[in-house]
């Protein structure tokens, strides 16, 4: 018999969660109606994304503002800070404007 469990891991050690990519599940369905938005939008729009960012990014509020997930600045989850009004490149590009931005520079 190994020493280290029926799985061959080591007993003792204790498991650390990863920093980002795992978050809780919301079981209270908070913000279900986010969710339901957001993928309905990706059907009606053949699951371009790019179209849907605005309630992606609504749901992500969600998530933050019910400590389901970490409290973090939208523009380093790829979206780009409010500026009072979006721009029509802005808003039809899905955040490109950002990767043009830096391939330029």
């Amino acid at each position: 018999m190994s020493a280290g469990g029926a799985f061959g891991g080591n007993r003792g050690a204790r498991p650390v969660p990863p920093e980002k990519g795992v978050f809780p599940l919301d079981h209270l369905h908070e913000c279900d109606l986010a969710k339901k938005e957001y993928i309905a939008c990706l059907k009606s729009s053949g699951y371009q994304s790019e179209k849907c960012r605005h309630l992606s990014k609504k749901y992500l509020e969600c998530r933050m503002e019910r400590n389901l997930m970490a409290k973090q600045d939208l523009s380093e989850l790829g979206f780009l800070k409010d500026r009072g009004t979006a721009t029509s490149e802005e808003s039809t590009s899905g955040g490109c404007v950002l990767i043009r931005e830096s391939i330029n520079t």
